[in-house]
Parts: structure tokens; sequence; C-alpha cells
């Protein structure tokens, strides 16, 4: 039998691998259907539908998460299929040959109705009937709750996990490559989830196929025994019906172990561990649970009448139980005095001041209040220290330079639950956030309200409700978008590095990058600096660069255009330009993409005349223009930028060469997103469109 059973085992393995797994168990369920199979096939495939059923259930306990086993739908259908087979070929052998005694369909239908009932059909009626209402009442109705309740919510949330995924991308958390499998493993649940909901139908129909099943069979058997083979009433009750039970409990107990793992595997929360270990440590992990029910088990068992010894044993295992877990949590407080003994020394006499008493301004500094130290702790599992990494990795590989490592300390001055950024030891921004709540976002289109903390996002200055954990589905399914503290904060860092990181670039950081040249071009990098440009000037071209968000990342074409024009003006604004220009291919990229229109809006030529004479009678700072044209000028431009935002392209304000620098900080209050480019700047393959003309 051994050998029989692992040949056929290793017969569907080999054909599985080849693609032929699922349509071989088509045909075979169809097979049993169609033709007469003897009794101790029957045995054999009952036998490994038993084994099948069990296997799939210990499968669904030890898996991680529910989509590491996402061909558990399918399954479910096979094992469905197989099983239902299986009725059809044994109620056939059941009717030809039932007359003949309980052994004439196989031993297993026989051992079920003689060993498993007694014999008795009544006892066996019970045991089925008890059997039945387990699995269709209890099990399976649940699970088909919970698949459709499941499948319904993870629909509704995908939008939100989508819009998570694209905030992490944007603020540096994921790699693209990262996005992309977060965004596959989200299709990936919806589509399981989805599959469950009609899985759960098959173990539902397969419950009510049973019952009907069960009563087809004894009214059957009953009158093929009387009628056609000449039974007593009597005897044809008693062959038919327990051939009926038999077949019936050999079919509903891997129908309930199905339904077990399909209720199982619906009700799983994804985390790191089987469901043996989850439930054991959720459930008997609670010192306090466990000496309560110890001593209510204790008061019982001193009851006359109770089963004292039982109540009793189980009692004192559960106050030990109690004492040992309680006994192992406090071990590690006990050896955390031994640090603190080694700060409390002795005060002695104060020494001598020294430089060492002055404290450096840190480049990048973040204080967080106490109640956020967990986030920056990796010993409290606080993500925020990889997050502010990963942010630091963005940031250098976009912007062309190494970014400071960020200095944190913890800072009682603030609230509990606040943190400050400063950039050279001046304070840049600010806000709370709370360790026990995520952070709801609306990015404009949700369809509900959530109850919460309201806030606004630190980073851009949305709309957003701090909310309770247990709300995280809630808040996806109408559209708000998710994401805990630690990514609050990281993004806020991310997009204020991003603002002022002309600011974090100095000397020393562009000599690393004009040595790191040196290496690849050494005498493009030695005719530059100091033959014919300072240090300091260059320091001072790409820190402008970096103001107007143009990238340092293209150093030697930035190199090679200071070193053409560095013999005509050692000025830092027209050198900027020339490099701007030199760039030009990039700045626009950036911009546009790829396409091969830039729109654009321009100033009239009356008003651009009046701007250039203002600019050559006042200089670049633009004092001899008139308050009330500014002001017009202003909002002109910021309306236009907006126009642009809500049409879905790009801000561009094209302009003469001269104006560019000035128009680029007249209007950088004013429309944020405005990006001014001079005539000279737009590469030749490039076409450019007219958006509107801006007039006084």
């Amino acid at each position: 039998m051994a050998a029989v059973a692992a040949t056929l085992f290793d017969t569907f393995k080999s054909s599985a691998r080849r693609g032929l797994g699922a349509p071989l168990v088509v045909l075979v369920a169809l097979a049993m259907m169609m033709l007469p199979l003897p009794p101790f096939v029957l045995d054999l495939l009952f036998t490994f539908n038993i084994a099948l059923s069990l296997v799939i259930l210990l499968a669904v306990v030890y898996v991680l998460r529910p989509l590491d086993f996402a061909a558990f739908p399918t399954v479910v259908l096979m094992g469905t299929l197989l099983r239902l087979a299986l009725n059809v070929a044994s109620t056939r052998v059941v009717l030809m040959h039932g007359h003949g005694g309980p052994g004439a369909a196989g031993k297993v239908i026989e051992a079920f109705g003689e060993f498993v009932i007694g014999g008795n059909f009544a006892v066996g009626l019970v045991v089925f009937a008890i059997l039945t209402i387990i699995n269709f009442v209890v099990v399976t109705k649940g699970a088909t709750r919970v698949s459709e309740v499941t499948a319904r919510f993870t629909l509704d949330a995908m939008p939100g996990k989508q819009m998570a995924i694209d905030a992490d991308l944007n603020a540096g958390m994921l790699t693209q490559e990262q996005a992309r499998e977060r965004r596959q493993e989200v299709r990936e649940e919806a589509d399981f989830y989805g599959a469950m909901d009609g899985a759960s139908k098959f173990v539902r129909g397969d419950a009510t196929a049973g019952i009907l099943i069960l009563f087809i069979n004894i009214v059957g058997g009953f009158a093929v025994g009387v009628l056609q083979h000449g039974l007593s009433v009597g005897d044809a009750l008693h062959n038919y019906t327990l051939l009926t039970i038999g077949d019936g409990l050999v079919a509903q107990v891997p129908a309930l172990m199905l339904s077990i793992a399909t209720a199982v595997i619906v009700t799983r929360v994804s985390r790191a561990q089987d469901m043996g270990k989850q439930v054991v440590g959720q459930v008997f992990g609670q010192p306090k649970a466990l000496a309560v029910a110890g001593v209510v088990l204790g008061v019982m068992g001193v009851v006359p009448g109770m089963p004292n010894v039982a109540f009793l044993l189980l009692g004192a295992a559960c106050v030990g139980g109690a004492w040992l877990l309680a006994k192992r949590r406090a071990a590690p407080a006990e050896e955390a005095p031994a640090e603190a003994a080694a700060v409390a020394a002795a005060p002695g006499e104060p020494a001598e001041l020294g430089w060492d008493d002055v404290t450096a301004v840190d480049v990048i500094g973040l204080e967080v209040g106490y109640r956020l130290i967990p986030l920056v702790d990796r010993n409290q599992g606080g993500e925020l220290m990889g997050r502010i990494k990963a942010v630091r990795k963005k940031l250098s590989q976009e912007l062309g330079f190494l970014v400071p490592a960020v200095h944190i300390r913890d800072n009682l001055d603030l609230s509990p639950n606040g943190y400050r950024i400063a950039l050279l030891g001046v304070p840049v921004g600010e806000a709370e956030v709370f360790t026990d709540r995520l952070l709801a976002i609306n990015p404009g289109r949700v369809h509900g309200t959530l109850v919460g903390i309201p806030t606004k996002d630190p980073a851009f200055g949305l709309e957003a409700v701090w909310i309770e954990s247990g709300a995280r589905e809630q808040a996806q399914s109408l559209g708000y978008t998710i994401v805990d503290p630690s990514t609050v904060v990281a993004t806020h860092l991310s997009q204020i590095l991003q603002t002022h990181a002309h600011e974090l670039l100095g000397h020393e950081e562009v000599q690393q990058l004009l040595d790191r040249l040196a290496q690849s071009a050494p005498k493009l990098v030695e005719d530059l600096v100091p033959k014919r440009l300072g240090l300091g000037a260059v320091v001072k071209v790409l820190q402008n660069l970096l103001a107007e968000r143009v990238p340092i990342r293209n150093l030697r074409t930035i190199v090679e255009s200071l070193a053409e024009h560095a013999a005509q003006s050692q000025d830092p604004g027209a050198l900027t330009a020339q490099v701007r220009v030199a760039l030009g291919r990039q700045i626009v990229q950036e911009i546009a993409g790829l396409g091969a229109e830039l729109p654009v809006f321009t100033l009239a030529p009356e008003l651009e005349q009046i701007l250039l004479q203002s600019l050559a009678g006042g200089g670049p700072a633009g004092a001899a223009v008139e308050p009330r044209l500014a002001e017009r000028l202003q909002q002109n431009v910021a309306d236009a930028a907006r126009r642009q935002e809500m049409a879905g392209e790009p801000a561009v304000l094209l302009t003469a060469p001269q104006l560019r620098p000035w128009l680029a900080r007249f209007t950088c209050h004013a429309a944020p997103g405005l990006h001014v480019l001079a005539y000279n700047e737009v590469p030749d393959n490039r076409r450019v469109r007219l958006v509107a003309t801006l007039g006084r």
C-alpha cells in the first residue's frame, strides 16, 4: 500500500512540474464520476483524500502569511472536486454491491461504519449530523462571512495602499524595485482575498451536497435492496444505512479539515511566525490573565462535590506558568541598573575649561521629545534611523553630493511628542507626531471623515488626522494616505533638506567633489582650480545651482563650462548663468520629462522692456520697479502657475537671460513650483508651446 501511494505521489509531483498537475486532477475526477471503481481503488482514493486534507490544514497552520499560500483557492476547488467525485464513485459501488454487506464498498467505508460508530446506524446518524452542523453552521458560515468582508475591505483599501507606496517612494523610503514589489504584493493580496471569497462558496456548497447525498443514498439504497435484491426491510435499512453513513463520514472528515483550513487562512494576520507560535504567544503570554485564571480554578477546586483534583492541578499549573512568565520578563530589567551605576561617579575637582567644552554646531540636527525616543532607539524597534539613512542616500544620489549625517538628540524643552529640525544650529521646522497613532493624509479626493486628532502634514501642509492603528483599513478605504510616525518625520526632513540643499554644500564638500572628478579628468580640474578660478567662486556657483533646484550630478559639464568662461568673468552670478546654459538639456528634462513640447508662458514685450530698464537703473535687486507693478506681476505669475498645475503641466516662465535671475528670486515665494528659464537655456530639440502672455 505504501509503495503504491509513494508511486502515485511521485507521478503527481513530476506531472505538476510539467504543468500537468491541475489538468490531471480534473481528468481523474471526471473518470471517477464516469467509470466504476473497484473497492480497493476506492480505499486508496479515500485514504489519499484524508491525507491531502490533513496536509493542506497543516500547511495553512505553518504558513507565515496568507499570500505565501496564494494557490489555496485553487487547492480548495481541486479538493472539493475530488471529494465530490469520490462521493459519486462510492455511491455507485454502494448501490450496486450494498446488498452484500457492510464490506461491499471497501475497507475504509466499512471501518468508519463498524469501528467509528460501533455498527449502530442511529449513532452514525447523530455523529454525522453533529459533524455536518459544525462544518455547515459554524466553520463554513463563519469562513464565508470573513472572506466576504475581507475581500471587500481589501479591494476598498487598494487606492490608499498604492498612494502610501508612492509617498514612501517619493520620500526615499523605497527604491523603484521595492516599490514595484510592494505594488505587486498589493495586487496579489486583492486577487487572493477576492478568490477566497469565491472559494469559501465551494466549501459551503460541498457541505450542502454532503447532506443531500446522505439522504439520497439512504432512500436509493433502501429501494434498490428491497425491490431489486429482495432484501427484507430491516436488512436493507441496516446494510445501506451503515454503508451510507460510513461513506458520509469518510467524506465529511476531510471536508471539515478543508473548511477549518479555509477559516484559518482568512482569519490569519501576516506575521513573521507561524500560527502556533502566534496563538501561544498572544493567548498564554499574559501573566496576569494566567494568574487570575489559576485563582478562579483553585477556588472552584475547593468547592465540595466538584472534581477537586482536576481543578486544583490546572489552577496550580496556571499560577506556576504566570510566575515563570513574570520572572522571565523581569530578568532584563534587573540588568539595567548596572549601566546606571557606571554613570554615578563621585564629583571631583572641576577641571579647567578647554576648547573641547565649546560645542560644535551640527550641520543637520534633529531634536526629539522624550516620547519620541522609541522612534530613534533601535533596541526598542525604532525605524527612524533607517528611514533617515534612506533619505540621505536618495538625496545624495539626486543632488550630486553627500548629504551630511543627521545628529539626533533628545530635548526636554520640547513637548513630549514634538521634534525640531535644525540646519547649522538654526531651527527650520518643527511638528508633533504620536507614536501610538497613524497619520491619515487627505490627498484631496477622500469620501468620508475620520475620528482622531486633526492636524496638517508637516512636510506639505495637507489636511490630515492622527488616527488609532485599528482604523487603518477604514481610512484607506475612504481614500486617505496612511503613514506611520517615522515616515512623517523622515518625509519632513527630506523636504527640508531638498529646500535648503544649497546651505549644506560647503568648501569641504566641493573639494571632495573636485578630488573625485580629478581621478577621471585630472587636467580639467587642474586647469580650473586654482589657475582660472578660486575654490570659493566654484562653491558659490554650485550653491546658486542648488538654490535654483538644479542638481550638480553632472559635475564634469559644470567644471568644463566654468573653465571655458572663467577668463571672461569671475562673477559667480554670471558664471551660474553660463553653467545653466550648458546644463539646459538636463534642466528642461527634469522639468518636462522626455516630451517634445515645453509649455511656457512669457512676459509681454512692453512689460519685459520696463523690467529691463528698471534693472539697468536700479541694479539686480529690482528696487526701481514700481510697487504696484511688482504686486500685479507677482499675482499674475502666481495665477498662471496655478492654472498650469491644475492642468497637470509644469509651470515655466520663459524670459530674457538678463531678467531670469531677478525673476527667479522675485517669484520664488509667490509661486514656489514655478521654473524660470532663459531663452538660451532651452535646447534646440525642444519645441516651445506658448500657453499665456502676462501683461501689466
